[in-house]
C-alpha cells in the first residue's frame, strides 16, 4: 500500500507554512502525491486565515493521511506549538522546527511515510537555541545514524534540465580549495552514483566532472589542481566501472547541448554547481540529500522572511520536491 510523504513545517515564521498550504490547494490540479504536514494545526489555521486561503485542516493519525488528504490537509501533531508571526521568529520557532524534522525522520524509518520533505529552516534562529549543526543536512545525517556513525551526506540540486552535486559546499573558496582532494571527489561521486541507480532508476549514470580552474587548468598553465587532484579522481572512478568524464571546463559544461551528454555534473565548489542550476531552473530546482538511509528532498530556497504571510510565496519548488520524493520512493526496490 502506498505511504504518504512526511512534510516538515520548517521555520514557522518563514514561508514554509504558506507554501505547504498553497501546495495542498493545488493537489487535484497538479495530481500531487499525498502528504501530511507535521506541526501545530492551530498555527497553520491561523496562517491560512491571514493568507485568506480556504484550506480545510484536519488533525489526524499518520495511518489516516491517505484517506484524509483528498478533502483536508492532514496535520500530524508533534507536541510543540508554534506562535511566531510571519517574518518574526520567536521562542517557539526552533523547538517547533526541529520537532517536525525529528518526527518526519522517525516516521519514515518506522515505515509510516515514504520520504521526508523539509521546508526551509532559519539556521540563525536554531543557533540561538543551541543548535550545533551547520545545517539541515548534517542534522539529518545524525538522525540517520541513530546513535551510530553518521553517514556522509551529499547534496544534489536536481531539476528536469540539470542535476548538480557540489563536492565542497558551504565553505569559503579558500577553505574549499584546502579541503578538496581526490578521495573526497571519489567518495562524493560514488554516493551520487549509488543513489542515481537506486532512487532515480538510472542503470548506468553518466557523470561530467568539472575542472576546478578556468579551462580545467589549461594543461597546468592555469593551476595544477586539475592534473593533481581532479584527473586522478576521474581515473579511479573509471577503473571502478563508473561512466565519468573530466576534468571538463566548467564554462562549457552547462549549455543545452552539453547537458544532454550526462546525467549529473560533479562540481568542485558551491557556486560552480548552484549558479548554473539556479539560472536554468530557479523555480523548480529541488535540494536532494544523497547517502542517507531514507529519501529527503527540499525546496531550493530559504525562509524568505520578507514575504512570509503576504501571499507572494511561490510553492513551485516545494511542489517539485514533493513530486521528486514520490518518484524516488516509487523507484526504490520493494
Amino acid at each position: 500500500m502506498p505511504k504518504p510523504l512526511a512534510l516538515t513545517s520548517g521555520e514557522p515564521a518563514g514561508i514554509g507554512p504558506d507554501i505547504a498550504l498553497s501546495a495542498w490547494l493545488r493537489r487535484d490540479e497538479l495530481s500531487l502525491p499525498p502528504f501530511y504536514l507535521l506541526g501545530d494545526r492551530a498555527f497553520f489555521a491561523e496562517r491560512a486565515r491571514a493568507l485568506e486561503l480556504k484550506v480545510e485542516l484536519a488533525d489526524c493519525a499518520r495511518e489516516d493521511a491517505l484517506t484524509v488528504f483528498p478533502h483536508a490537509l492532514p496535520v500530524v501533531a508533534t507536541g510543540h506549538p508554534a506562535t511566531a508571526r510571519p517574518g518574526r521568529p520567536d521562542a517557539t520557532s526552533a523547538a517547533a522546527a526541529l520537532a517536525s524534522i525529528r518526527q518526519a525522520v522517525s516516521d519514515v524509518r518506522a515505515g509510516q511515510a515514504s520520504a521526508v520533505v523539509t521546508n526551509p529552516i532559519a539556521k540563525s534562529v536554531l543557533y540561538r537555541a543551541g543548535f550545533r549543526h551547520p545545517g539541515h543536512t548534517e542534522f539529518l545525517a545524525e538522525l540517520a545514524a541513530n546513535g551510530g556513525r553518521p553517514p556522509q551526506p551529499v547534496m544534489m540540486l536536481w531539476s528536469p534540465a540539470l542535476a548538480v552535486v557540489p563536492v565542497t559546499i558551504h565553505l569559503s573558496l579558500r577553505d574549499a580549495l584546502a579541503l578538496l582532494s581526490s578521495d573526497l571527489i571519489v567518495t562524493t561521486a560514488r554516493i551520487a552514483v549509488a543513489d542515481l541507480k537506486a532512487r532515480f532508476g538510472l542503470a548506468r549514470p553518466r557523470l561530467a566532472v568539472a575542472g576546478l580552474n578556468p579551462h580545467a587548468g589549461e594543461d597546468g598553465s592555469l593551476g595544477t589542481e586539475d592534473i593533481e587532484i581532479v584527473a586522478p579522481a576521474v581515473e579511479i572512478l573509471r577503473r571502478e566501472g563508473i561512466d565519468a568524464r573530466g576534468p571538463l571546463p566548467a564554462d562549457t559544461l552547462f549549455h543545452a547541448a552539453a547537458r544532454k551528454t550526462y546525467d549529473c555534473a560533479i562540481c568542485m565548489y558551491h557556486d560552480q554547481a548552484l549558479i548554473p542550476i539556479k539560472t536554468i531552473a530557479f523555480e523548480d530546482a529541488v535540494n536532494v540529500t544523497l547517502g542517507l538511509p531514507f529519501i529527503r528532498t527540499s525546496p531550493d530556497h530559504g525562509t524568505a522572511f520578507d514575504i512570509a504571510g503576504t501571499g507572494r510565496a511561490d510553492p513551485s519548488s516545494l511542489i517539485a520536491a514533493l513530486r521528486l520524493a514520490a518518484r524516488m520512493a516509487a523507484a526504490q526496490p520493494a
